[in-house]
């Protein structure tokens, strides 16, 4: 009798066990992916659509991507969507204050902290970087990779043949500018639409203030109208000056490749710049293109991160979980950041897939000090963000900096800037 019972106990372990591997293989349903990433960021996305499929094929995968650089087009989407009631299954996010700022404070976001305990990440991101995700004893996103913005790029043979160097300061930036407009460049500095303009001028800021009165900024400890923070303006000004006049009219890759034709000398944009002339342009680093901090930043790491969140309501939530899982591993990152040109955020990441310029950012990532970007939603929350544009406008259109500093204050005021 008891060798019949434990046989029919294994014939139904057995059954139990091939069951759970059928509905392994059958896992299916719906992923609905929410980014901006398209165009020249396309290949790092296929690359985890390619990963998660592997895992799950009988998922289909709906790319919901809004092309537009750095988001905006794609946050006003989601604004819709998610107010609507209809939020995507995880949508791509800034680490930091531009998700918890406006999604998180709105209870429409589902904490992560049990799936960074599952996964082990506490022990894989940088605490630093968790903190930068943390808010209430939540964690609420999970980041695919950290990306620098102060970061001037140039065409080494060019400089070569102007006879100049990447100038390490705002100063040595103005007296090269001068140089080059001699020697017939007529805009040695190129910029792109209107959000990359703020990215160069968060570099600026930077340069200007130093780490801790930017962080100062940010907290509440230094406003705006303060004569120190008035400075960056004037600064802003004077590098508008050496910029090309139809900078609306082109976007961050088409700025990008007036550095590679040699029409202009620099350009300050974020490490995606890499990846796009390494992977579409099939540029080599530290030949085909060079790297330097931008001009007054040495020793800090202006970082921004990409991460995808879970929202409240998602209507495939336990795709969307394997998702997130997926781009937290090692194997995700390692996946995506050669591609992307960025970095991973894990701690453990193969470099040997990486390029000599990633191998760079990462040494710096670990050895400057950090601070964080505002152009790419890590210090303040998107009611800011949003609204500087009209605070760019402000400037660039009279040129006053006591106007455009009042009104960045408003702003700050009016959505309590450092409160949180």
């Amino acid at each position: 009798m008891f060798r019949i019972k434990s046989l029919a106990l294994a014939v139904v372990m057995c059954l139990a066990l091939a069951g759970g591997a059928f509905a392994a293989t059958s896992y299916s349903g719906r992923l609905e992916i929410f980014s901006w990433w398209a165009g020249d960021e396309g290949p790092a996305l296929d690359a985890l659509v390619k990963l998660y499929k592997q895992k799950y094929p009988k998922v289909e995968v709906v790319n919901a991507t809004v092309t537009g650089g750095s988001g905006v087009n794609a946050r006003a989407v989601l604004k819709t969507r998610m107010l609507g009631g209809d939020p995507p299954d995880s949508f791509q996010v800034h680490a930091g204050q531009e998700l918890i700022g406006t999604w998180v404070v709105a209870d429409r976001m589902e904490d992560l902290t049990p799936v960074y305990k599952s996964e082990g990440w506490n022990a894989k991101f940088p605490k630093g970087l968790i903190d930068l995700l943390t808010y209430k004893n939540g964690i609420w996103s999970v980041p695919v990779n950290i990306h620098r913005s102060n970061v001037m790029w140039f065409n080494p043979a060019k400089l070569k043949t102007w006879g100049v160097t990447p100038p390490k300061t705002l100063e040595e930036l103005f007296t090269t500018c001068a140089t080059l407009k001699g020697k017939g460049v007529e805009a040695p500095i190129v910029v792109g639409e209107a959000w990359t303009q703020t990215h160069l001028w968060e570099s600026v800021a930077l340069a200007t203030l130093g780490p801790a009165d930017w962080a100062n900024l940010w907290n509440g400890k230094l406003k705006f109208t303060d004569p120190k923070a008035m400075k960056i303006w004037e600064n802003f000004g004077k590098v508008m000056e050496c910029a090309n006049k139809d900078a609306a009219s082109l976007s961050w890759q088409q700025a990008t490749d007036r550095i590679v034709d040699g029409t202009s000398a620099f350009n300050i944009m974020g490490d995606w710049a890499a990846g796009y002339m390494s992977t579409t342009r099939k540029l080599k680093p530290n030949t085909d293109f060079g790297w330097a901090p931008s001009p007054g930043t040495g020793g800090s790491f202006m970082m921004l991160s990409d991460s995808f969140g879970l929202p409240k309501g998602a209507p495939d939530r336990e795709q969307a979980l394997d998702w997130l899982k997926l781009l937290g591993s090692k194997e995700g990152q390692d996946a995506f950041n050669p591609l992307k040109g960025s970095i991973p955020a894990r701690t453990d990441a193969d470099m040997s897939k990486y390029n000599a310029y990633l191998q760079s950012a990462a040494a710096d990532w670990k050895a400057n000090q950090i601070v964080g970007s505002l152009a790419h939603g890590a210090v303040a929350p998107e009611a800011f963000g949003s609204q500087f544009g009209t605070v760019m406008e402000i400037y660039l259109n009279s040129k006053n900096a006591k106007a455009a500093a009042n009104a960045a204050q408003a702003i700050a005021n009016q959505v309590r800037l450092g409160s949180r």
